[in-house]
């Protein structure tokens, strides 16, 4: 099997174990530094680590289901390129755990009063509320 590292061993040397979302986040880093579409090869030459070939597709996959990468017919294979930054990947993930649960308004809720002073601001801002509010 070589010092490859594959999705359901531990890293060559020893090392820690990346996690989904780790691999994910490296994946859509590198693809957003790539001149244009390009292929799974051209990401996994510049993954820090070793990472096996099946790994690097197995994330360009989740990522591809997650509607953060597209993928085009190049030949035999696939060129890949992003269609979301970190940002939006984050905001994908929030999304899709959102979506899973029965009482959203409770999820949003405690999301909401779990905030920094700062980041609630953002919030309204971007919510558009700030003329609203009564503090002002």
């Amino acid at each position: 099997m070589g010092n490859r590292e594959t999705a359901g061993s531990l890293p060559a040397g020893g090392g820690r174990r990346r996690g989904q979302g780790e691999l994910e986040a490296q994946v859509l880093a590198v693809l957003r530094t790539a001149p244009g579409p390009v292929t799974a090869a051209w990401v996994q030459e510049r993954l820090p680590g070793d990472l096996a070939y099946t790994t690097v597709m197995t994330i360009l996959s989740r990522l591809q289901a997650k509607n953060a990468v597209a993928r085009q017919r190049e030949g035999r294979s696939f060129a890949w390129e992003a269609t979301a930054d970190q940002a939006g990947l984050a905001a994908l993930r929030m999304r899709r755990v959102l979506d899973g649960e029965r009482d959203r308004e409770a999820v949003l809720t405690s999301f909401v009063t779990s905030l920094s002073p700062e980041d609630e601001q953002v919030l309204r801002d971007l919510l558009g509320h700030t003329d609203d509010d009564p503090e002002e």
